[in-house]
C-alpha cells in the first residue's frame, strides 16, 4: 500500500508530502490545479521515462519519493530479499531529475537502474489513465488484457520459453542446411586457415617466449656493455671498486666494534652489504659468460614474430590469442564435417520442440475461450449500468491463419461489440463511438483490475464523459474495489468522490510571481464543501451544500475513518 508520496520541484508542485491510507481515496480540485501531477509524479517514481522538462521553473533538478508498506505482499518483499534491498516490510522509492538530463534512480537507498524501479513497481501500483481507450484498440493490448484477467502468466511463460527454443534450434537448423558449394567454399577457407596456423606450430606459451628472447637478443650489445661496466664498479682490479672498499671499511669497523660495542650494529650491516656485493658479481658474471650475440638467431625471431603479427592483423586479433582463434575454425570445421550427424540430432529437437509448443498453445488457448467466455459476460453486465443497455461484449479467440510458432500462442484475439440491442458485434474499433469507448474501456479497466493482486490501484480521470447515475454506480465499483487493496482516483464527479473513504483536495497557490500546488486531506464538512463546489460551481448555496451532505450521507459516508493528516508545504 502506497503511504506517502513526496514531490520537489515538479511542475507547478514547489514542495508537497502527501499521506495516504487504504480503501478509496479520490483527488478533486479546479480544472488545472494540478490533480493528474500526484499520478504523473507517481509515475516517474516507477520508473517513467522523461526528461527535463518537467523539472519546475527556476529549479536544478526535481524529487519525488514513494513510501509503501509491503509487509502484507510477498511477491515484492520476494524482489527485494532476492536483491538484498528488504527493509521489513518497508519499501522507499526515489528518483532524481536533474536540468542536465540526468535521472536516477533508488530503492532502500540503494542506486538502481530504470528498469528496476519499473520491475518493481509493476508488483506494487497500478495506474489506469484516462486515455487508455485508446490503446485499447490495439491488438496485442487487447490479447494482454484478455491473458491478465485468465492469469494466464504461466503457460504464457511456457509457450514463450519453448518458441525461444524453437526458434534458435530452427536457426542452428537453417545455417547446417545452407547451399552444398558455400559450405564447401567455406570448409576449404578454414582448412587453408588451419593449415597457416598449424605452421607455426606454437602455444600461447610459445608466442610469449619467443617475445621474450627477441627482446633479448635484440638489445644484446647493450646489455653485455651495461653489464661489464656495473662488474668494474663492482669488482675492479685497481682496488677501487666497490667491493675492495667496502671490505676495508668492514674490517676497520669490526676492529672498532671490539672497543665500543655500539659499532656492533654498522658492523653488522657492512657485513651483509659485502656479502650482497659478492653475490651480485657471481650473478653477473654468469649473465655475461652466458649472454651471446647471434645475428642469425636474432633473424629467425624477427621473422617469427612478422608472421604472428601478420597473421594477427589478418583474424583481427592479438598475437597471443591465436592458438584461440585457431581452436574455434577447427571446431567449426569439425561441425561442417560433420553436418549430417548434427542435422539429425537438429531436426528431431526442432519437432520436438514444435510438437511441445503446438500442446502448450493448445493448452493457452483452451484457458483464454474459458476466460474470455467470463470475461465477456462481466463486461457486457457492466456497460448495461453504464448507459449502454442492450450493448453486448466479446472477447472473440480464434485460430491464427498463420500456423506457424509465436512467442504469443496461436490465437488472434479481438475484442467485439454490439453498442446497442439488436445490433452484430463488431471489432471494437470500427463501432464504438467516443463516449462508448471510454465507458467500455472503464468497464474493462475496474474488471481487469479485480482479477489482479497488485496492492494500489490508481484512476486517473477514467470516468471521463460520464455522470449522473452512471456516475454513481462507477464510484460504487471502484469502492467495491476498495475493499480490498487501496484505490486512488482523480476525479471530477461528485458521485464518484462522495463514494471515497478519504477525500483529498488539490488547489493552486501564488505568491508573486510563483505558482503552486497545494494537496489537502478533507474533513467531513470540508468534504461537503468540495463536493457543493463540484455540484454548483462557482456561487454554491445551502441548498447544494444539503445536496452534498445527502449524497454523502447515502453513500454512509457520514463520519470519516480514522486517518493520518496530510502534511504540506508552503510555495
Amino acid at each position: 500500500m502506497l503511504s506517502l508520496i513526496h514531490i520537489r520541484n515538479l511542475a507547478i508542485v514547489d514542495e508537497i508530502d502527501v499521506e495516504l491510507d487504504g480503501g478509496m481515496t479520490t483527488l478533486t480540485g479546479e480544472t488545472g490545479a494540478g490533480k493528474s501531477i500526484l499520478v504523473d509524479a507517481l509515475g516517474l517514481v516507477l520508473g517513467d521515462r522523461t526528461d527535463s522538462s518537467v523539472i519546475r521553473h527556476g529549479s536544478e533538478r526535481a524529487e519525488i519519493s514513494a513510501s509503501f508498506d509491503i509487509s502484507d505482499h510477498r511477491d515484492a518483499g520476494n524482489w527485494l530479499r532476492e536483491r538484498d534491498m528488504d527493509a521489513d516490510g518497508d519499501c522507499q522509492l526515489r528518483r532524481i531529475i536533474s536540468r542536465a538530463g540526468r535521472s536516477r534512480g533508488y530503492i532502500n537507498g540503494q542506486p538502481v537502474a530504470m528498469t528496476q524501479l519499473r520491475e518493481l513497481g509493476e508488483q506494487l501500483v497500478d495506474i489506469h489513465g484516462q486515455h487508455e481507450h485508446q490503446s485499447l484498440l490495439r491488438v496485442p493490448v487487447q490479447r494482454q488484457l484478455l491473458d491478465a484477467f485468465g492469469g494466464h502468466h504461466s503457460v504464457l511463460d511456457e509457450v514463450a520459453t519453448l518458441f525461444a527454443d524453437w526458434r534458435d534450434a530452427r536457426d542452428s537448423l537453417r545455417a547446417i542446411v545452407t547451399d552444398d558449394a558455400e559450405r564447401d567454399a567455406r570448409q576449404d577457407l578454414l582448412r587453408y586457415q588451419l593449415q597457416e596456423l598449424d605452421s607455426l606450430d606454437m602455444t600461447a606459451a610459445d608466442i610469449e617466449s619467443v617475445d621474450a628472447e627477441h627482446a633479448r637478443l635484440a638489445n644484446a650489445g647493450r646489455l653485455l656493455s651495461a653489464c661489464q661496466s656495473g662488474l668494474q664498479r663492482l669488482d675492479a682490479d685497481d682496488g677501487e671498486c666497490a667491493n675492495t672498499l667496502v671490505s676495508r671499511t668492514l674490517e676497520d669497523i669490526s676492529e672498532l666494534a671490539a672497543l665500543d660495542p655500539s659499532l656492533a650494529e654498522a658492523a653488522g650491516l657492512l657485513g651483509e652489504a659485502a656479502i650482497n656485493i659478492q653475490e651480485c658479481i657471481a650473478s653477473l658474471r654468469r649473465y655475461t659468460d652466458g649472454l651471446e650475440l647471434d645475428p642469425e638467431r636474432l633473424q629467425w625471431l624477427e621473422e617469427r614474430i612478422g608472421q604472428l603479427h601478420d597473421l594477427a592483423r589478418k583474424h583481427r586479433c592479438r598475437p597471443d590469442d591465436l592458438p584461440a582463434v585457431g581452436q574455434q575454425l577447427r571446431e567449426e570445421l569439425d561441425a561442417m564435417e560433420h553436418a549430417g550427424e548434427h542435422r539429425a540430432g537438429l531436426e528431431a529437437r526442432v519437432a520436438a520442440l514444435e510438437s511441445a509448443w503446438h500442446a502448450a498453445a493448445a493448452e493457452l488457448s483452451k484457458r483464454r475461450s474459458k476466460a474470455a467466455r467470463t470475461f465477456s459476460r462481466e463486461i457486457t453486465a457492466a456497460m448495461q449500468t453504464l448507459g449502454m443497455a442492450g450493448g453486448v461484449f466479446a472477447a472473440a479467440v480464434t485460430p491464427r491463419t498463420d500456423t506457424g510458432c509465436s512467442a504469443h500462442g496461436q490465437d488472434d484475439i479481438e475484442f467485439q461489440v454490439s453498442a446497442n440491442k439488436g445490433q452484430p458485434l463488431q471489432p471494437l474499433a470500427r463501432v464504438a463511438s467516443g463516449g462508448e469507448l471510454s465507458r467500455i474501456s472503464l468497464s474493462i479497466q475496474v474488471i481487469s483490475a479485480g482479477g489482479e493482486t497488485i496492492p494500489t490501484l490508481i484512476f486517473d480521470e477514467v470516468d471521463s464523459g460520464i455522470g449522473g447515475g452512471v456516475a454513481e454506480i462507477v464510484g460504487r465499483k471502484l469502492r467495491a474495489l476498495a475493499s480490498g487493496r487501496q484505490v486512488l482516483c482523480v476525479t471530477h464527479l461528485p458521485q464518484v468522490a462522495a463514494l471515497a473513504h478519504h477525500q483529498l483536495q488539490v488547489a493552486k497557490s501564488s505568491a508573486g510571481d510563483t505558482t503552486s500546488t497545494r494537496v489537502h486531506m478533507l474533513d467531513t464538512e470540508q468534504r461537503i464543501d468540495e463536493l457543493a463546489r463540484m455540484l454548483g460551481g462557482v456561487k454554491i448555496t445551502q441548498q447544494t451544500r444539503d445536496h452534498a451532505r445527502e449524497m454523502m450521507q447515502q453513500a454512509g459516508k457520514g463520519r470519516q475513518p480514522a486517518r493520518r493528516k496530510s502534511r504540506k508545504a508552503s510555495a
